[in-house]
């Protein structure tokens, strides 16, 4: 599900979940539990031709309300692991980051993107954002964040390049190497000045988030609608048949 190796004392934490690194409450879990329990730096990557497809569609149509409940509780949780830690992060996206995926990425400090196509699909399949995802987004890629989220396309590496999306676009063979070597230099800077800077950055993020604490009713309400679940049902109909 999550496999943990030391590469120069980074942390590298890699998604090998199902065939397309499908976010559910468990690797979701696996993940928090992962970047807090490290005092490292961190690179998130994935397996084979995605670093991660978002989350598992199937198991919101089978698990209902209680499941997507637990699932946008996981993925706030997560993202918010992920953006918090004290120490670099960078995403070495090794192929498709979508929707849920590509948050996962911009959450990091930098990303590194060598094949596959990303973005933030949600509203095409019809559910809303949740405040942790979207502000996050906000953050990662400012004025042009509007214009990513509401166009829920994905795109190849250099448009995400051209986007701020990604910040550079090394060849696959050479993705980990230097997601390793960038994550091995911000780590030699002052721990405690790196933090603090972090901080200050993600200050607005964090209160954004937490005047809004408790308040996604309107978001769990939007995934769990009849509605929603027929764009589900179409979403993965579609994909059936490709």
């Amino acid at each position: 599900m999550l496999v943990t190796e030391d590469r120069d004392g980074v942390a590298v934490l890699r998604i090998e979940h199902g065939r397309v690194g499908a976010l559910d409450v468990e690797l979701l879990d696996a993940l928090t539990e992962a970047v807090t329990a490290s005092d490292r730096a961190l690179v998130v990557t994935g397996t084979g031709s995605s670093f991660s497809a978002g989350v598992d569609l199937r198991r919101i149509l089978d698990g209902g309300p209680s499941y997507t409940e637990q699932l946008l509780t996981a993925l706030s949780r997560t993202f918010r692991a992920v953006f918090d830690h004290p120490r670099p992060t960078v995403a070495a996206v090794n192929g498709h980051a979508i929707a849920g995926g590509c948050v996962l990425a911009l959450a990091c400090d930098l990303r590194l993107m060598s094949a596959g196509r990303i973005g933030l699909t949600e509203l095409a399949v019809g559910v809303p954002f949740p405040t942790a995802a979207l502000e996050i987004t906000r953050h990662a890629l400012g004025s042009r964040a509007g214009r990513v989220l509401l166009g829920a396309q994905a795109v190849d590496r250099e448009r995400a390049l051209t986007l701020g999306m990604v910040d550079e676009l090394p060849e696959p063979g050479d993705l980990l190497p230097r997601a390793v070597a960038l994550a091995r230099e911000l780590a030699a800077r002052s721990p405690e000045s790196y933090r603090l800077a972090k901080d200050a950055l993600h200050r607005p993020v964090t209160a954004a988030i937490e005047a809004t604490a408790g308040g996604d009713a309107a978001v769990l309400a939007g995934w769990t609608a009849d509605d929603t679940r027929r764009r589900i049902e179409a979403a993965l109909a579609a994909l059936a048949r490709r």
